[in-house]
Order: structure tokens, then C-alpha cells, then sequence
């Protein structure tokens, strides 16, 4: 599993907390914590791609 599934299967399970969550903080910091985690998906995803354009070029 590359470490952008992991960080979006994260994200996802922030998502299903917050919208389980009956308090308005601990809402916000699982959004909070989401938002993070779909962040560093979109990085993680940016730096797989290089990598895989790399290994192509050098194949």
C-alpha cells in the first residue's frame, strides 16, 4: 500500500469521526485532522507520480 492510500484511508476515517461526533470541538478537530491528512495524500500522490515518471525514464 503506498502512503497515499494509508494518508486517504486517514483522512476518510477523520471524516466518519466528525460526523459521529455529537461535540462541536472534537467535529472540528477531526475536520481539522482530515484536512491534514488529505493534505499530505496530495504530496504524497505529487512525490509518487515523480518517482514513477523517474523510474520510467530510467527503465
Amino acid at each position: 500500500m503506498r502512503d497515499s492510500e494509508t494518508f486517504t484511508a486517514n483522512a476518510a476515517r477523520c471524516r466518519e469521526e466528525a460526523d459521529a461526533a455529537t461535540l462541536d470541538n472534537v467535529r472540528d478537530r477531526c475536520l481539522r485532522a482530515e484536512a491534514a491528512w488529505v493534505a499530505m495524500a496530495s504530496r504524497s500522490r505529487r512525490s509518487e507520480r515523480a518517482r514513477d515518471e523517474r523510474v520510467a525514464t530510467v527503465a
